[in-house]
């Protein structure tokens, strides 16, 4: 199916598609076995301008104007070979969204070219130990000293963290307002007093980075605050709203992925003489798993042009949709998908487990779906009262 996709957006997606399969699917068992950045990987990207594709012309970019459906397109292709090795990609697309969406014109021009040319990774910072679902709750701080910010705190759980060159963080630069005193700050990688903790052992996505950020009277000049003071949590909210159909891409690329596998399997394997794709118990959950990718398809790929050709909306309700509806198909397909292949399944020598240990970081992370459904309903509930408010307001 062509999806309305653009002569270019077709380039690359067939070949984001051809590096997934020559590039990242031969490999991606070692890197999830070993817990490797996939540094080999980010330099084809470099090399065949997939980073430039969610950054505007002028900085490097690609003179599409469609870039979150490009970052989807792209997310969704790679994330069917790994989901991991897609998060260097999608992970940086996340880390300089801020930079795109609250930076001033010599921000952008200083960083988003390096972007662009995939010559710096980039992460966003936000999460910290007692700073999850509730993000209000940051306590690293950036106080004024002069022309700089001095940064002390720790950053919890950050994709490319210690891999990437440049940090988006969310920081208190007020902390008496709480979150109004937040800001988001940009620090280069090599800041004297900004070191990594923790590297983490995960469940899934092995071949990310998933990193602590520690800063210890780490001096950053002022003018790497992007927009004003106090405008951090703002800008983090605007960046997850155009964000999430990257993670709703992933999960639509992994829960295709694993489906792939299955259909296979279920063709070629043979039970009681013949392929257990001819038994009906099989065929209906097959249908049902393809019904469901293709379902959560079309809404982040809806939410996407929707971000796109519509700069001026707040597209918050359609990006939880789209994040928690595709990330619960991934979840439930890839455990389908797992299933169809029986014992074999749950083999590490079988890569179909794999896609079921990457599809749940996908409910977890850039807001829980429970947060996800909280999101929805606020909006929705608040969306009536207008209405009404609006039409109570017309009759009188």
């Amino acid at each position: 199916m062509d999806y309305g996709f653009t002569e270019y957006q077709r380039a690359i997606r067939d070949l984001a598609r051809e590096i997934a399969e020559k590039e990242i699917r031969p490999v991606s068992a070692e890197y999830d076995r070993e817990a490797k950045f996939p540094w080999p990987i980010v330099k084809i990207l470099a090399q065949t301008d997939l980073f430039r594709v969610f950054i505007d012309e002028k900085y490097g970019g690609m003179p599409e104007g469609t870039p979150i459906m490009n970052m989807v397109i792209v997310t969704e292709e790679l994330s069917k070979a790994c989901g991991g090795i897609a998060l260097s990609f999608a992970g940086t697309a996340l880390g300089a969204l801020p930079i795109i969406l609250s930076g001033s014109e010599g921000q952008k021009q200083k960083w988003l070219p390096d972007v662009a040319a995939g010559k710096r990774l980039v992460a966003f910072a936000l999460t910290e130990p007692q700073a999850g679902s509730d993000a209000a709750a940051v306590r690293t701080t950036a106080l004024r000293d002069g022309d700089h910010y001095v940064l002390n705190g720790t950053k919890q759980w950050i994709t490319n963290g210690g891999e990437a060159e440049l940090y988006s963080v969310i920081a208190l630069t007020n902390p008496s307002k709480g979150p109004r005193g937040a800001s988001c700050i940009v620090v280069e990688k090599g800041t004297p007093g900004f070191t990594f903790g923790k590297k983490e052992d995960k469940l899934g996505i092995r071949a990310s980075a998933t990193r602590e950020l520690v800063f210890q009277d780490c001096r950053v000049p002022v003018e790497n605050c992007l927009g004003r003071e106090g405008t951090g949590f703002i800008t983090a909210m605007r960046t997850f709203d155009v964000s999430r159909p990257g993670v709703g891409a992933q999960a639509v690329g992994i829960a295709q992925g694993a489906f792939d596998l299955a259909l296979e399997y279920a063709c070629t394997r043979k039970q009681f003489d013949a392929p257990i794709g001819s038994f009906q118990g099989l065929r209906f959950m097959m249908a049902d798993m393809a019904m469901k990718i293709e379902a959560a398809r079309a809404l982040v790929y809806a939410t996407s042009r929707y971000i796109d050709t519509q700069p001026k909306e707040r597209p918050t309700l359609y990006s939880a949709m789209c994040k928690c509806f595709a990330s619960d198909v991934a979840m439930e397909v890839t455990v389908d998908a797992l299933q169809v292949f029986g014992g074999y399944g749950y083999m590490h020598d079988y890569p179909v487990e794999k896609y079921m240990r990457d599809a749940k970081i996908t409910q977890i992370y850039e807001g829980t779906n429970q947060i996800q459904r909280e999101e929805m309903s606020k909006t929705l509930i608040s969306g009536f009262h207008s209405r009404r408010s609006a039409h109570d307001a017309r009759a009188a």
